[in-house]
């Protein structure tokens, strides 16, 4: 995040007008910027005027790796609440004219004034576009009948992954947990989160033909992995096999549960909501290891 181009040239403007000393302008920049910003201006006293120290800190700063925010940031708060006019300069030298200080330090105020008013309404339309996302657009009953329908067929089993993300997402808007639509990072594609009890679970929806395989759990189970504090959902319309349940808990750390349409039936004709299936999936995870339960029963689904 830059800091805005027109803030810093009214800040110049400012440091100007309200000090004439050089070693005052020095003393200003050493209380908000470090040490290593502090040695554009060597030899200032000899080599540098007023004009040409500010342009010098004001460009060091910009061109740090963080834009040199927080310096920035500390010089505005300084020059948005200044009082003094050293008579000295302001009225017995003449150096500098107090209505010009005034002035400058006035539109300084107006302009931070304004980039606040529009950081807020940014701020509020991003909090209620953030709140459109997460209202349910569909009832129970429809993704019940979605789900359903995915099941003749009449769809690609690509097409059926789609939906079943959606549907996913969908249960969790119902249970007022917060989602989050599926996007790509760097070599990977996430199908969605979910926040549950404050953390974040990525969500893998496949629709197999078959249990699902250990491949595409291997490298679900690789993502969540690379994540801090990494927690996976697992969805597989069509259940998963002895093995590959055995293979991610033995000698392993479970960060991932299993779902699969029985356990989805059980949500969609309301016999629990999607937050308790969840919470019923990690309470078993957590307490007892088992990653493949009934919720209803909690009982495993591994022999």
């Amino acid at each position: 995040m830059n800091f805005p181009s027109d803030i810093k040239g009214c800040m110049r403007d400012c440091i100007l007008s309200v000090m004439w000393k050089k070693d005052d302008i020095y003393s200003f920049f050493k209380s908000h910027c470090t040490q290593s910003d502090l040695k554009a201006l060597d030899n200032y006293q000899e080599e540098l005027n007023r004009a040409t120290m500010v342009a010098r800190i004001f460009t060091h700063l910009s061109d740090r790796d963080d834009g040199g925010l927080g310096s920035f940031r500390a010089i505005l708060k300084s020059l948005t609440e200044w009082s003094h006019f050293d008579p000295y300069y302001f009225d017995t030298l003449k150096k500098l004219n107090r209505d010009d200080a005034k002035r400058n330090l006035d539109h300084l105020r107006q302009l931070q004034e304004i980039r606040d008013a529009k950081f807020r309404a940014e701020r509020g339309r991003k909090e209620e576009l953030k709140l459109s996302q997460q209202k349910p657009k569909h009832t129970i009953e429809e993704l019940k009948k979605n789900f359903l329908d995915l099941h003749s067929g009449k769809t690609s089993i690509q097409q059926r992954g789609y939906e079943l993300e959606r549907i996913l997402l969908e249960l969790g808007r119902l249970s007022q947990l917060e989602v989050t639509e599926p996007f790509r990072v760097i070599g990977e594609q996430i199908d969605g989160t979910v926040k549950y009890d404050g953390e974040h679970y990525l969500i893998e929806a496949k629709w197999q033909d078959q249990s699902s395989s250990n491949e595409p759990v291997y490298q679900f189970v690789g993502k969540v992995e690379g994540k801090m504090y990494g927690r996976g959902i697992f969805v597989s319309v069509h259940g998963f096999s002895n093995n590959v349940v055995k293979s991610i808990v033995q000698g392993k750390a479970i960060k991932t549960v299993f779902i699969d349409g029985e356990d989805l039936i059980h949500v969609l004709e309301d016999r629990l909501s999607f937050r308790q299936l969840i919470d019923a999936k990690v309470k078993a995870a957590q307490t007892r290891g088992e990653i493949y339960i009934d919720p209803l029963s909690e009982k495993s689904k591994v022999p």
